[in-house]
């Protein structure tokens, strides 16, 4: 029966995700406003995300409105759906999944912002464009832990992903993401969090096994600002484990 369910799943997600992205690519060259129109296919395909595989989202605090610069702490690909249905704003992704196969593309297409976290010369490019995404009223989320984890606990903050902000007194509001399942089902640092040594369909297909599951997504009270970027790292990052409940 749970073979069957991931299965169909599957299917379901493959089919929304290239339909969609296709539809899109064929479409924006006659809307206008290709923002508007980019970020509104972008949150069809993050419900549809959400709705296959059985996500349930819980909202603590308020959620920034656009324009707005987020972090929070990562935990894997369900990440995307869980913080992009609560608020309306595209990712910073790391520059190896531009590579990846047909991935690499949806994801350009969908705004994503990528940068090389081994070329320094590649952090202020990032940071100018995250500006510009700013000016033009999106909101921007960044994970500044660099990778996703099992979500024991939250890593340190990459202060170079911060830079910008601290140099142009950017307000950086954060959230902590959480995940649980039922108490039948597979523990959710498995079945919701993407850390092993495993690829995206096959962790994806364990996690279309599970009935349903949970993601709580904590919001800060008011951003912060501090031009020192490693000062905003460390703020920001004690903050974050101050509303981040361990994945069981």
């Amino acid at each position: 029966m749970k073979n069957l369910r991931a299965a169909f799943r599957m299917v379901l997600f493959i089919t929304a995700t290239l339909g969609l992205y296709w539809f899109w690519f064929f479409t924006h060259f006659f809307i206008p406003n290709k923002i508007h129109w980019r970020q509104t296919v972008f949150g069809w395909w993050t419900r549809s995300f959400v709705s296959i595989s059985h996500m349930k989202i819980e909202i603590v605090g308020t959620p920034p409105k656009p324009p707005f610069f987020l972090v929070t702490n990562h935990l894997g690909y369900a990440d995307i759906g869980a913080l992009r249905v609560a608020v309306k704003g595209i990712f910073v992704a790391k520059a190896e999944i531009n590579e990846w196969f047909l991935a690499g593309r949806v994801c350009r297409g969908y705004g994503t912002i990528f940068i090389d976290r081994t070329n320094r010369r590649d952090i202020p490019r990032a940071g100018e464009e995250i500006i510009e995404r700013l000016a033009a009223g999106e909101g921007v989320i960044v994970f500044p832990e660099g990778t996703s984890t099992k979500g024991e606990e939250v890593l340190p903050f990459n202060s170079s992903f911060l830079e910008f902000a601290a140099r142009g007194n950017v307000p950086v509001h954060y959230a902590a993401l959480t995940y649980s399942t039922p108490p039948d089902e597979l523990a959710a640092n498995l079945a919701a969090c993407w850390w092993e040594d495993i690829g995206f369909f096959p962790h994806l297909w364990r996690l279309f096994h599970v009935r349903q599951y949970t993601a709580t997504i904590t919001f800060g009270d008011e951003p912060v600002m501090n031009p020192d970027r490693k000062l905003l790292a460390a703020e920001l990052r004690d903050r974050v484990e101050e509303k981040f409940e361990p994945v069981a």
